[in-house]
């Protein structure tokens, strides 16, 4: 069931719609606005309803604050090594707003646009198109995301296809608190994350190139371990990152759907499990959060990401690209699947 109401509007006038679909203690609020996760309830271990997901209150919470909360981000997201991106020998130089680097699809990024939405049962659509040139990215890119959420999972389903080559790395950028939005600190969390290497970065935190492997360094959560427990370990890729904020490379070709990560909140008994057909996920442990959300105030850690997607900057590393490429040639079609679900 997808109920509809209004949930406000923008700065220059757009009606923004907030779309909830599920019932009681179990149901997941999407906005057509950056088709933007604003709420995901499901009860703890004593069936009390509870929001696992950081967000604001109001349209202009989102317009205001940074962070990406709960947002789809595109074209690419992640990062572009100083924006540079050459397609069929052409380079095109795309806006850099990240310390001199293209982060999430630039300075007006599908986290702020108003996407066309279509409802189909206990489906909900959200599709855009990306002209030729915006951010200068070459191509007309039409974007669809398809939301469900049913038996306790939010599945994503991805899809895009391009009149002209160009580069795309969608994902999700929802924060998620176990404990409830507004707990205050996800380090107590137990992470399970099935993969043996990372993309380490320069100091403006680009991937350029090998991988390094987890075992025996704070990287590793093969074996579960509580986010918090290294995360403040003298490492040289943890102090470039103020914490985890780095892309883990799994085991899964791109298209096979697998299990790549578990979390479990000691506090409320959630469990989440995550699946993806992607081959690398973004584990960000909120290292820059300083934001007043729905339920109070979302200081450093407040939450995390795991953002599934193709290896960042892969555009520019073939190595990387060898993983999942990137690149979309006009006339075949980008697809993907990411899935979250919860139990207690």
């Amino acid at each position: 069931m997808i109920t509809t109401r209004p949930f406000g509007t923008t700065q220059d006038g757009r009606e923004v719609l907030a779309f909830t679909i599920g019932e009681g203690d179990s149901c997941v609020t999407i906005l057509n606005y950056g088709g933007i996760v604003q709420s995901l309830t499901v009860p703890d271990h004593d069936g009390r309803p509870t929001d696992v997901i950081l967000g604001y209150p109001s349209v202009e919470g989102y317009e205001r604050n940074g962070g990406y909360l709960g947002a789809l981000i595109g074209r690419f997201g992640n990062r572009i090594g100083e924006g540079k991106l050459t397609v069929d020998g052409k380079e095109y130089k795309l806006y850099c707003n990240d310390r001199g680097q293209h982060l999430h699809g630039g300075k007006e990024g599908f986290n702020r646009k108003i996407w066309a939405h279509a409802i189909e049962g206990d489906e909900l659509t959200l599709s855009i198109l990306s002209p030729d040139g915006e951010e200068n990215y070459p191509g007309n890119l039409k974007v669809s995301v398809t939301y469900t959420f049913r038996g306790g999972e939010l599945r994503i389903r991805y899809r895009a296809e391009t009149d002209r080559k160009t580069a795309i790395n969608l994902t999700n950028h929802a924060y998620f608190n176990l404990s409830g939005e507004a707990d205050g600190t996800i380090l107590d969390h137990v992470l399970f994350l099935d993969s043996d290497t990372i993309t380490p970065t320069n100091p403006a935190m680009i991937p350029v190139g090998g991988y390094r492997a987890v075992e025996d360094t704070p990287f590793d959560f093969t074996t579960p371990k509580a986010i918090g427990k290294e995360i403040d370990a003298d490492d040289v890729d943890l102090r470039q990152g103020n914490g985890y904020d780095h892309c883990y490379v799994l085991k899964n070709r791109r298209g096979e759907y697998v299990k790549y990560a578990e979390v479990f909140s000691p506090k409320t008994g959630i469990r989440m499990s995550c699946y993806t057909d992607l081959p690398a996920v973004q584990f960000y442990a909120g290292n820059g959060l300083h934001q007043q959300g729905k339920g109070g105030y979302y200081g450093k850690r407040a939450g995390f990401c795991l953002e599934t997607q193709m290896i960042p900057n892969n555009v520019n590393v073939p190595e990387y690209a060898e993983k999942g490429s990137s690149y979309l040639d006009a006339g075949t079609v980008y697809e993907s699947v990411s899935a979250y679900r919860f139990g207690s």
